[in-house]
């Protein structure tokens, strides 16, 4: 199982990191939600615990509980920025379809 990141999103969890002068990580899990059936969560992470996985790429950690990896296995989290718009993007190989808002997703 793994969960990946794109240089941009690490420099990106690195610097909101450094913003708030604490943490180990960025935590990535889903929640039910929306029409299609889950949303990502995204949250800073203090410590590590007995049930999270952890995964480090461009010198950023990325923690999720170990009952969420089954929703994102195998995705990367990039970071881009659109015009005046940026934000996080979950390249996710198990989403099977998707709300038409863009809010939640199906996995099958």
């Amino acid at each position: 199982m793994a969960v990946s990141v794109t240089e941009s999103a690490a420099r990106q969890i690195k610097k909101q990191l450094e913003k708030r002068g604490k943490g180990v990580g960025l935590k990535l899990g889903v929640r039910k939600s929306g029409c299609s059936g889950y949303a990502y969560t995204l949250d800073y992470s203090d410590a590590i615990e007995g049930s999270d996985a952890v995964f480090e790429d461009f010198g950023v950690k990325v923690i999720v509980q170990k009952n969420d990896l089954a929703f994102i296995d195998g995705i990367q989290l990039d970071y881009r920025r659109e015009g005046i718009n940026e934000a996080f993007q979950f390249n996710n190989p198990n989403v099977t379809g998707s709300c038409g808002c863009g809010e939640s997703f199906t996995v099958s």
